[in-house]
């Protein structure tokens, strides 16, 4: 992701959380070294008019042997297509050619979508973080890959 595609990202982070990143945080990311945000791009991609340049972002950290998952998000128009998947992946060999040797996230509790897609890339649940997504009171399932 580059500062010129920040207006398309924000787009499709606006649709797909209701309780959306601001655009300052994303703006963070861009200036971290240890921070990547990978778009999934292409308005003829899905056949739907009408979709942004940017159809979905994955954003992690590579920190030591580590990565971190902090967002993931497609456009709700061009879901249930293997993006979020696609994303995923590149994230997790990105990861594994930085010299990671584990990918981290959270999720939410009530994600059955998001968590049925981790497991299948791999994942597994290793904890609970209590209240983490404080706007609803909402739980966070933590999940881990071994690479």
């Amino acid at each position: 992701m580059e500062a010129a595609d920040l207006d398309d990202v924000m787009v499709v982070e606006r649709r797909a959380f209701r309780h959306p990143w601001s655009t300052e945080l994303f703006r963070r990311e861009l200036l971290h070294d240890w921070s990547t945000v990978l778009l999934c791009s292409g308005r003829t991609a899905t056949g739907v008019p009408g979709l942004p340049a940017v159809l979905g972002f994955v954003i992690f950290w590579l920190v030591h042997d580590e990565v971190h998952v902090l967002n993931l998000a497609v456009h709700p128009a061009a879901r249930r297509q293997g993006l979020a998947r696609r994303l995923m992946t590149a994230a997790i060999e990105q990861g594994r050619t930085g010299g990671a040797t584990l990918v981290t996230l959270e999720v939410r509790r009530s994600n059955f979508p998001a968590i049925s897609l981790y497991r299948d890339l791999g994942f597994r649940p290793v904890g609970i973080r209590p209240n983490y997504y404080v706007d609803e009171g909402e739980d966070a399932v933590v999940m881990s890959l071994d690479l």
